[in-house]
């Protein structure tokens, strides 16, 4: 059988493998607690719902158009006005599948082969598959001092003939990292000046903690004509609880957003009508969801960190914002003699914890650890990998009636 060469060079999405064995052992009765995962726990906005359901009994579940419904359009320029002071027209926008949809599309709009890429490290597991996916090269970029927010040096020092796009996640996704105001001004005006496309992935912009406010890109940019290689990229998936919805949206110049079109059309066509109305009423109805959703995380966020702090050998940055918080294992990974792949398989063996491998994020020796859950799975969740990797720990442990006791060392 013959396999093209970039579908060989395509990783499987070390998430959605997580997801998928722990939905398994669970259903198997094991007592599984999924520190993976990127997806609240909380219900679907009930204006979501209600919208949703009208549309099924409406029986109106056709082809929509397939850079989105004009509802749907109308809820994205709503949203883009009120949380980014810019008012855009229809022509502007595409509703995808998921805002991973909408990057794909972009990417593929503007990429040629051999294209480079870059985006800050640790970075989302997707971005690497993606560009390759075009036939072009990811460059991930770490910062010079070793902690999670790069400066603008260390962007313009991966910079090559060769680049042709730069990305931004910002609250990032593992590490739950906020970058400046200033550092978003830098690489507005730097990508403008360069003539570098900039995709802003926002997904995660309105869960940040501790009092901080999303920094609005188009403030800084001084072209936004038809010219623009801005991209603003969000969805309802994380802040709305709407992950298995699939909705997402790019925002930019018409001339970039007709090409995305063409290549959606032939690839999936428009978005389900029945979710699309869902997000319509998630966007346009009440917004109490989205602050509660922030707030049960910044409080599962203080937890995990209260819980890491006290686990010796482990080092935690705080996070900013997003579902996650990205921890230093390397102690117990040198201890155990194992990569963060080989440490994480073993803590889902012996205490059914699920962990991701920092090395998925371009780190090697780290855990993405999600704070999507309740307060009792965090703090069960750290004790079963505290008793599993600490050698001082009592030999044996208690998950429900099932005794376990330790067999390595």
């Amino acid at each position: 059988m013959s396999i093209s060469i970039i579908a060989q060079s395509i990783a499987e999405s070390a998430t959605l493998k997580l997801n998928e064995k722990a939905a398994l052992l669970r259903a198997k009765g094991e007592p599984i607690i999924h520190l993976g995962g990127g997806e609240p726990k909380t219900a679907a906005p009930v204006d979501a719902i209600i919208h949703a359901v009208a549309n099924l009994n409406s029986g109106e579940t056709r082809y929509t158009p397939a850079d989105g419904t004009p509802e749907m359009k109308q809820a994205v320029i709503r949203y883009t006005e009120e949380f980014y002071d810019r008012k855009v027209e229809p022509e502007n926008i595409i509703v995808s599948g998921g805002a991973k949809q909408a990057i794909m599309v972009a990417l593929q709009t503007i990429l040629n082969p051999q294209d480079e890429v870059i985006f800050p490290a640790p970075y989302w597991v997707s971005y690497t598959e993606m560009v390759k996916l075009c036939g072009a090269v990811p460059v991930p970029v770490y910062a010079e001092d070793g902690t999670f927010y790069p400066r603008m040096k260390d962007i313009e020092d991966h910079v090559t003939s060769y680049t042709k796009c730069i990305i931004i996640n910002s609250p990032n996704n593992p590490t739950g990292a906020f970058y400046s105001e200033e550092f978003i001004a830098e690489i507005v005006e730097y990508c403008e000046k360069k003539g570098f496309y900039l995709i802003m992935d926002d997904i995660y912009h309105r869960l940040l903690f501790d009092g901080k406010r999303p920094v609005n890109c188009y403030k800084y940019a001084k072209d936004l004509t038809e010219n623009s290689k801005l991209i603003v990229i969000n969805g309802v998936s994380k802040q709305y609880a709407m992950t298995g919805y699939r909705i997402g949206w790019a925002v930019a110049a018409k001339r970039l957003i007709v090409p995305m079109t063409n290549i959606q059309a032939h690839q999936t066509s428009g978005p389900s009508v029945v979710l699309q109305k869902a997000a319509v009423g998630a966007i346009n109805g009440v917004q109490s969801s989205v602050e509660s959703l922030r707030r049960t995380l910044e409080n599962n966020r203080n937890v995990m960190m209260q819980e890491l702090n006290g686990f010796d050998g482990v080092h935690a940055t705080k996070p900013d914002g997003t579902f996650y918080c990205f921890a230093d294992f390397r102690y117990y990974t040198k201890l155990h003699k194992m990569n963060s792949k080989q440490l994480a398989d073993f803590i889902l063996e012996k205490v059914r914890v699920a962990v991701v491998p920092g090395i998925e994020f371009g780190m090697e020796g780290y855990f993405r650890l999600s704070t999507c859950g309740s307060v009792k799975d965090i703090t069960e969740g750290i004790k079963r990998i505290k008793w599993a990797l600490d050698p001082n720990s009592p030999n044996e442990l208690y998950i429900g009636q099932r005794k376990l006791v330790r067999d390595w060392v």
